[in-house]
């Protein structure tokens, strides 16, 4: 059986460990792109973001202050058996999460702005959720989402007639005016079609996809790495302060829309990906993937 309690523990787990270690589809891009970057500034400030990220492990302590909003992606497996509310689980979890961390607070009303304290409150966690059949498991993957480069992103709702070259400068426009405000090299997650309610969903899921998967439509495919090399054309560089390697990736997620319009939202984030899965089981075991 599944429990409440089993569900609150991997939360606090996942959530502390996704502000703590990066992952190593992102170590390995960013070595890459460190080897490849032609600027000596640049290649001296990625080693400077891969030293903060090791200090971070070594230190237990998060990679940078913008932790952000708890999200999370849950899969149910259709025959998992459980007993709880998942949602309360998750927001147990969270909250003890930020409290040993610790991390700091970001969660506060739109308008009064008064802060939890203990980074839930209305609508906090994010949840997206996914129902899988004949699977036995409930898998978590916390996701937080930082501010900074939410500031930046953008969305669109272009006709049905739009040319995709129009898009396409919708999404360099973006990023160029977002500059060094999301602390680059960026990741660009790009939403295409759905509706309003859906691209911006479809937008972070291809964020927090790994780098290293391609879109499996090779449409899609062709465009994430002609708008990568477009994007570390504009110079904008590490930090800012120039060089080639501006954006990490660019992942696209796509659905159908209507025949009379064409929505695209632009999730840009920095390099500072956070993402961590576990597998909670039938049997009471939990898996760390």
């Amino acid at each position: 059986m599944i429990t409440e309690a089993m569900i609150a523990e991997a939360a606090e787990k996942l959530y502390t460990s996704a502000l703590i270690d990066l992952p190593d589809d992102i170590t390995a891009r960013m070595k890459q792109m460190r080897d490849l970057e032609t600027s000596e500034l640049a290649r001296f400030q990625l080693d400077k973001l891969l030293e903060n990220a090791e200090l971070a492990k070594k230190k237990n302590g998060p990679i940078c202050q913008d932790t952000g909003l708890s999200s999370y992606k849950v899969k149910v497996g259709m025959e998992a058996e459980i007993n709880g509310d998942i949602a309360e689980a998750l927001s147990k979890g969270t909250a003890k999460g930020t409290g040993s961390l610790p991390a700091i607070p970001h969660s506060v009303h739109p308008v009064t702005r008064q802060n939890t304290g203990d980074g839930t409150g209305r609508k906090v966690p994010l949840l997206s959720w996914e129902y899988v059949p004949d699977c036995s498991y409930l898998e978590i993957t916390a996701r937080p989402i930082g501010g900074g480069g939410d500031l930046c992103s953008a969305i669109k709702m272009f006709t049905g007639s739009t040319s995709f070259s129009e898009v396409k400068k919708f999404i360099l426009d973006t990023v160029a005016e977002a500059g060094c405000k999301p602390c680059p090299p960026m990741v660009i997650g790009v939403g295409l079609g759905g509706m309003f309610e859906t691209v911006n969903q479809l937008a972070k899921e291809a964020y927090s996809r790994p780098l290293t998967v391609r879109n499996e439509d090779p449409v899609i495919a062709a465009a994430e790495e002609e708008l990568l090399g477009l994007i570390n054309q504009l110079g904008i560089g590490p930090m800012g302060l120039g060089g080639d390697t501006t954006c990490l990736a660019v992942n696209i997620e796509y659905g159908n829309t209507a025949t009379y319009i064409l929505p695209v939202a632009v999730k840009i984030g920095c390099w500072d990906v956070h993402r961590k899965t576990a597998r909670l089981y039938n049997d009471g075991t939990i898996e760390y993937l």
